[in-house]
């Protein structure tokens, strides 16, 4: 057929032209709702041949289509070229409302609601209404309990595809989407948009009752629930609740004994990432935090913030026996045992019973012989740091503990304490 930009076949309902008559009479099938080709799986029927083809690979599972960039395979050419976008960072279709881009039509669609407030589909259990029936479906599931999809290598259950479809890719370590800033690389793009705003400081997510912003609405979330007091989370062991999920996960492993996170140095295990974090910087000597008054430095902020009330004079935490203070609740607890006589440090060897864990520790080395602390001037050794510091008094000549009567010194407070009595006699 000659080219003359002529498309001679008309289709007498529409008036939608096409240059071939088969691509008119496939398209007639449209008005008549003609459906000859019938899949032999599930005898669904389709008005075209190559919809049937299309819809007969999600019973044979064939991709032919593949992402060059990370070989993610795909039933539908269509799909594929919507997925090319997450690495180009196209995105073609804009509203004219707000000027918001997407990467796909059907996206956009739905947004296009937000702006027209339209909600046609309700819930009729509880009357929440959801732009599309795809939510709706998904929410009823919350109201059944209903988990349909599964991961087929550890079993946990799903009330939606797309939750599965970012799960699976723990299992794989694919990270499709990539910071352009540094690089770094993630599983979902809501976890990559949220570490963006890192880069850019953007906190769009206020605290209604402290306005405290977060750069993720998941962590206002959870931070809304320090000020309502609320913990979902609870543990089926022991009943204790939680503000997270994540720190129930990690509370769980005081049960199980899991400590999955090892130290590349010496092998010791944590139970938490934090916890190892802090513990390398015991290799590396890393001090992040410095003090602003004196420039003392430490490795955790926790320990930086203890110090400062050395400078403040602060001391938060009181024993309800005799109102005595304390810097740490740490030293509050151990105190408290002075009270109650508690001593729930046990040594293996010879069942003397310690309120202190350092204590106990301590007191290990008389039976192991161990010696850690070294005197750097003579090379004598001792169990105890507090011991190395008395015996470097021998050597520096200091004398830190003054008689309030006769103004004496000592390098030892049990020989002022033997002192004071003279002037008792």
């Amino acid at each position: 057929m000659e080219l003359t930009g002529e498309i001679p076949f008309q289709c007498e309902v529409c008036n939608k032209k096409f240059l071939g008559v088969t691509s008119l009479n496939e398209h007639i099938k449209t008005h008549t709702g003609q459906q000859p080709f019938k899949c032999e799986v599930c005898n669904k029927r389709f008005n075209h041949s190559g919809h049937l083809k299309q819809h007969t690979r999600t019973h044979t599972g064939e991709k032919p289509f593949k992402c060059e960039v990370c070989d993610k395979r795909f039933n539908r050419r269509e799909k594929l070229t919507v997925h090319m976008r997450t690495h180009t960072g196209e995105k073609p279709f804009k509203c004219e409302a707000c000027d918001k881009k997407f990467s796909n039509g059907g996206q956009l669609t739905i947004h296009l609601k937000i702006h027209t407030g339209d909600k046609p589909y309700k819930c009729e259990v509880c009357d929440k209404r959801f732009i599309y029936s795809g939510p709706l479906n998904e929410h009823m599931r919350i109201h059944t309990g209903e988990k349909p999809y599964k991961c087929e290598v550890c079993d946990k259950r799903f009330s939606n595809s797309g939750p599965l479809n970012i799960h699976m890719r723990i299992h794989t370590g694919e990270k499709p989407f990539k910071c352009e800033v540094c690089d770094k690389r993630f599983s979902n793009s809501g976890s990559l948009n949220e570490h963006i705003r890192r880069h850019t400081g953007e906190k769009p997510f206020k605290c209604e009752v402290c306005n405290k912003g977060f750069s993720g609405s998941a962590n206002l979330k959870m931070h809304t629930r320090t000020h309502t007091g609320e913990k979902p989370y609870q543990c089926e062991q022991c009943n204790k609740m939680f503000g997270q999920n994540g720190h129930l996960l990690i509370h769980k492993r005081i049960h199980t004994g899991e400590k999955p996170f090892k130290c590349e140095v010496c092998d010791k295990m944590f139970s938490e990432s934090g916890d190892l974090k802090k513990h390398m910087r015991t290799h590396t000597g890393e001090k992040s935090f410095k003090c602003g008054i004196c420039d003392k430095r430490f490795t955790k902020s926790g320990n930086l913030t203890v110090h400062m009330r050395i400078h403040t004079g602060e001391k938060p935490f009181k024993c309800e026996v005799c109102d005595k203070m304390f810097r740490q609740s740490g030293d509050l607890k151990m105190h408290t045992r002075i009270h109650t006589g508690e001593k729930p440090f046990r040594c293996e060897v010879c069942d003397k019973m310690f309120s202190k864990s350092g204590g106990l520790n301590m007191h290990l080395r008389t039976h192991t012989g161990e010696k850690l602390f070294m005197c750097e001037v003579c090379c004598k050794r001792f169990i105890g740091k507090g011991e190395l510091k008395k015996h470097m008094r021998m050597h520096t000549g200091e004398q830190p503990f003054k008689c309030e009567v006769c103004d004496k010194r000592f390098s030892h407070s049990g020989n002022l304490n033997q002192h004071v009595k003279l002037h008792t006699i």
